[in-house]
């Protein structure tokens, strides 16, 4: 019997329910090498990875199907994939780049699991031309978002 997706998916899903952390992404890879990334809007500790592994573990028996496993949060540098990553930013600033090649960099105003908006950053302006407004993306129109790293 092979190990699924699936399968780790829903194990993850019940070790997390009643609290505020989310699947972000689950890979079961060749030689059932399996990683599974979970974020949180609180965040998540350590000790939420290593519960969430130890219930993967329990669950499955190595002696019928053997296996690797890691359980980690996505990397500051991984593009967001979740609606609920955005909801998290809120109040940080992402750089989206939309399917139409659009870039839009700035601080995350709202979001929820249709669309995000975003006020673009202030930048040094030509005579006449004014500071654009709030955008608001949906999205389905996300080809990729990343947060911005700030040092200050």
């Amino acid at each position: 019997m092979m190990i699924t997706e699936a399968q780790i998916t829903a194990l993850v899903e019940e070790r997390i329910a009643d609290s505020d952390r989310f699947i972000v992404a689950v890979r079961v890879l060749a030689g059932n090498r399996i990683r599974v990334f979970v974020d949180g809007l609180s965040g998540v500790t350590v000790r939420d990875c290593v519960q969430i592994s130890r219930h993967i573990e329990g669950s499955l028996d190595r002696e019928v199907e053997d296996f690797e496993l890691e359980v980690s949060t996505p990397g500051l540098t991984e593009p967001l994939t979740h609606p609920l990553q955005y909801v998290k930013n809120i109040g940080r600033s992402l750089k989206v780049e939309t399917n139409e090649g659009v870039t839009v960099k700035g601080e995350v105003l709202t979001a929820d699991a249709e669309q995000v908006t975003i006020m673009p950053e202030q930048k040094k302006l030509k005579k006449n031309e004014e500071q654009p407004g709030a955008v608001s993306i949906g999205l389905q129109q996300i080809k990729q978002a990343k947060t911005v790293i700030s040092f200050n």
